[in-house]
C-alpha cells in the first residue's frame, strides 16, 4: 500500500491544526491552548476529508471509484460542520443561559464553521494532498 494514503489525513490534521492554534493565538494574543478543538479557522474535518478526495484524485485519477466514495463522506462532513454542529453551538448557547447561575462548567459554545472556516479546510487540505503527492512522485519513490 502507498503511504501516502495514510500520511495525508493526519498530514492534512497537523497543517490545519497548527494553523487554527497560530490564528487563535494572534486573535486573543495569548497562547490559545484552551481553543483548541471544535469551530475555527480552517476546519479541520474539512481539512482532513478533502485532503483523502485529493489524493485519491490525485494517485489514481478522476475514474476511480474511491473518489466517489471520498467525496460523499467529504460532503457529509462539510455539511454536519455547517449546519448540525452549529446548531448544538446554539443549544449549548441556551443551556448555558438557562444554568447561568449553577455550579458546573458551561458547556462549549462554538462548535460548527463558518462557510469560510470550511472553505479554508478544503483549501488547507487540497494544498496538503498535493505537497504529499509531490513529495511522494518526486522525492520518496
Amino acid at each position: 500500500m502507498d503511504l501516502s494514503y495514510l500520511i495525508t489525513p493526519f498530514f492534512a490534521w497537523l497543517v490545519a491544526g497548527c494553523a487554527k492554534f497560530a490564528f487563535n493565538t494572534i486573535r486573543e494574543k495569548r497562547l490559545a491552548f484552551d481553543l483548541i478543538g471544535y469551530g475555527g479557522m480552517p476546519s479541520n474535518h474539512s481539512s482532513i476529508v478533502s485532503s483523502a478526495a485529493t489524493i485519491i484524485a490525485l494517485n489514481e485519477g478522476l475514474q476511480e471509484p474511491a473518489l466517489v466514495v471520498a467525496l460523499a463522506l467529504a460532503f457529509i462532513v462539510i455539511l454536519d460542520a455547517n449546519s448540525l454542529r452549529q446548531q448544538v453551538g446554539k443549544h449549548a448557547e441556551a443551556i448555558n443561559l438557562l444554568n447561568n447561575n449553577k455550579e458546573g462548567k458551561p458547556l462549549r459554545e462554538r462548535m460548527g464553521h463558518t462557510r469560510v472556516e470550511i472553505l479554508a479546510g478544503v483549501v488547507t487540505g487540497i494544498a496538503s494532498a498535493w505537497c504529499v503527492h509531490y513529495a511522494f512522485t518526486y522525492y520518496l519513490n
